[in-house]
């Protein structure tokens, strides 16, 4: 592909307008419908914003884009419709920015020696990530994907009672403490 193929020259326009409304941009695809095409842009915010993306950013980008495209001889003269969207819970986690934006986040991911490991995202640093207590080389990690979770930890809901009667202080459960670190 070269630097003026569509592809191409729509993500320099995406790219710009999604740092124009403080996004990153995440993928550009074409794809034929016919006699027109599909021009799907996923925006996404940097690494180091917590939360989702904000749908007044994605609409944001998209009308610059819209204006740019408008603009430009890139898509050249065959009609297509544009589409902007924010990558969703079921991207797969392929890239260190994309494990960064997941920290705190319960994941599932394969790795290279075929176990599969699960839990909370607790770090994504230089050298990998350490994933409930466990740390992982970038190397050894496939891709891996969000958990969804409709009770998050940390998230407040007034309309679940404190008090637990099956939950008790004094009662532990040994199966599930473990005293020591693992590193894969």
């Amino acid at each position: 592909m070269t630097a003026s193929s569509p592809v191409e020259g729509v993500r320099a326009l995406a790219a710009a307008a999604a740092q124009g409304a403080g996004l990153v941009l995440e993928a550009v695809t074409i794809t034929p419908a016919g006699r027109r095409r599909v021009l799907r842009v996923t925006l996404d915010l940097p690494e180091d914003v917590p939360g989702g993306v904000p749908m007044e950013s994605v609409a944001a980008a998209s009308q610059a884009l819209s204006a740019a495209l408008d603009d430009s001889p890139v898509m050249g003269g065959a009609p297509y419709v544009l589409e902007v969207s924010s990558p969703g819970a079921d991207r797969p986690l392929t890239e260190p920015r994309h494990w960064r934006r997941a920290r705190g986040r319960l994941v599932r991911v394969a790795l290279d020696d075929g176990r599969e490991l699960a839990g909370r995202l607790e770090e994504a640093g230089a050298d990998g990530v350490v994933i409930a207590g466990t740390a992982v080389a970038w190397g050894r990690l496939g891709p891996g994907r969000v958990e969804l979770e409709f009770n998050r930890p940390g998230a407040t809901d007034d309309s679940e009672p404190d008090d637990d009667p099956d939950d008790t202080d004094d009662e532990t459960d040994d199966e599930d403490e473990t005293d020591e670190e693992g590193k894969i």
